[in-house]
């Protein structure tokens, strides 16, 4: 597994010899008549990457006069109908669209939002709130700054801004006061200073933060993990603390979030499928192996022990791309 090491590696690549005719074709076929062929319909989205699903979309309209998604929606139901949507929309329009529903009716997914908010560069935020834009005809900081308060609700807004450094230079200097400045925010003084730990963790560059810590670690003998457990409290800590493990190795924690997705009673579906959909063309690859050295078992195994049927083997599709034939 050492190809892992230092890139991104997908589970959904690009189709050799790829055919948004037979695929719509294949896709109409499955739908038509009495009954549904769930497993054609996997075989063909679940394996093609989100620019070759919307050429098939595009090619089943003109070709039958149909819209897929409305079809998908018309044959499909549950879980298993809400996987096959995420797949025909662009990456950015979806989280987009999830960001919409952790906000929407009573109550915030206050979890959601970091999730999806906390790993995005400048552009993909941008591209994010562009398409919230014209899919709602709102601005995304106008509904996240009505749906959260305190010092998350300032944290969540300044990840939204999309304002982070992203130089790849590191200046030494820089890092000591950055160091300093969390120093005298938090384990020197009686309370904590909350909005130093925002400016720094929201606004600095990846290679500057992992400096920090690093440098923390050694000057305070211990994780500046623990720093933020002791001093940041609520959803500030939860949102910290993404950032934190983003920083030290983005695989890391998405794996960490997949488990969680599924553990205990219960399975946060949602959640699972956001993951497993929005990271298979980037780095589900290196996720699964990360999720096998955390957990000593493979991410699949888990998501056959929580999920069944139609759902279960779209995503075991997804997750092991090529590979899978178990249809």
């Amino acid at each position: 597994m050492a190809e892992l090491i230092g890139r991104d590696i997908p589970t959904i690549r690009p189709t050799d010899g790829f055919s948004p005719e037979a695929d719509a074709d294949a896709l109409r076929a499955a739908m038509k008549g009495l009954g549904t062929n769930e497993k054609e319909i996997i075989r063909v989205l679940c394996h093609r990457t989100c620019v070759e699903r919307l050429h098939i979309a595009s090619k089943y309209q003109q070709m039958h006069g149909r819209v897929l998604v409305d079809d998908l929606k018309s044959e499909l139901s549950g879980n298993f109908e809400t996987v096959m949507v995420a797949l025909l929309s662009p990456i950015q329009q979806y989280l987009a669209k999830e960001l919409r529903d952790a906000m929407k009716g009573a109550g915030t997914d206050e979890r959601a939002l970091v999730d999806i908010l906390a790993a995005q560069n400048n552009a993909q935020i941008r591209q994010i709130k562009q398409e919230y834009k014209m899919m709602f005809g709102r601005k995304l900081e106008e509904d996240l700054k009505s749906e959260t308060s305190g010092d998350f609700g300032r944290m969540i807004l300044a990840l939204a801004n999309g304002d982070r450094d992203e130089s790849a230079d590191i200046d030494p200097e820089h890092v000591s006061q950055l160091e300093l400045q969390l120093y005298v925010a938090g384990e020197a003084k009686l309370g904590t200073d909350e909005d130093t730990f925002i400016r720094i963790l929201c606004n600095e560059s990846w290679q500057t933060l992992r400096a920090v810590f690093a440098d923390c670690d050694k000057q305070m003998g211990k994780p500046f993990a623990d720093s933020i457990k002791k001093e940041l409290s609520g959803d500030l800590k939860m949102g910290m603390k993404a950032i934190y493990n983003v920083v030290q190795n983005k695989h890391t924690y998405f794996a960490k979030e997949l488990h969680s997705a599924m553990a205990g009673l219960g399975t946060r579906d949602r959640q699972l499928i956001r993951l497993v959909v929005s990271r298979s063309e980037i780095d589900l690859g290196n996720i699964k192996q990360e999720y096998s050295n955390l957990f000593k078992k493979g991410l699949e195994a888990d998501i056959k022990g929580d999920t069944s049927g139609d759902y279960r083997r779209a995503l075991l599709a997804i997750v092991q791309g090529g590979a899978y034939f178990e249809l």
